[in-house]
C-alpha cells in the first residue's frame, strides 16, 4: 500500500463528494468519528453529516493545493490538506486547511476517525 496514493485517492473522493453531495460523505465516518469544524466538536457519522449539510451554502468547489500524509499507528494515516474553497456567487475564494486521521476497516478500506477543518484568514 502506497500511503501517498491512498491519501491522494481519498482526498479526490472526499472533496468531489463534498462538492456534489455532502450527504454522501456519511459512509466515510463512523459513530466514534469526530469532526472539529472551526472549533466546534461534533461526534458520530449522523451528527457530522448533519453539520456538513447545514452549512449556509448550497454549491462550492474545493481546489486542492497540497496533500501531505504520514503513516500513524494501527495501520492508519494522517492526511493534511490545504487549498481554496470557492462558494457560488462569491468573488474571492477562501483558503482552508483540513486534517484527516484515516483508520483501516476490516474490509480493507479506510474511514475518517478524526477530521479538523479551519478556514485560513489572512
Amino acid at each position: 500500500m502506497d500511503p501517498d496514493a491512498v491519501a491522494k485517492a481519498f482526498v479526490e473522493h472526499y472533496y468531489t463528494t463534498f462538492d456534489a453531495n455532502r450527504a454522501g460523505l456519511a459512509n466515510l465516518y463512523q459513530e466514534g468519528s469526530m469532526l472539529t469544524f472551526e472549533g466546534q466538536k461534533i461526534q458520530g457519522s449522523q451528527n457530522i453529516v448533519a453539520k456538513l449539510t447545514s452549512l449556509p451554502f448550497q454549491q462550492c468547489k474545493h481546489n486542492i493545493t497540497t496533500v501531505d500524509c504520514q503513516p500513524s499507528g494501527a495501520g492508519g494515516m494522517l492526511v493534511f490538506v490545504s487549498g481554496t474553497l470557492q462558494l457560488a456567487g462569491e468573488q474571492h475564494a477562501l483558503k482552508f486547511s483540513q486534517m484527516f486521521h484515516l483508520m483501516p476497516t476490516p474490509q480493507g478500506s479506510f474511514y475518517v476517525l478524526n477530521d479538523i477543518f479551519r478556514l485560513n484568514y489572512a
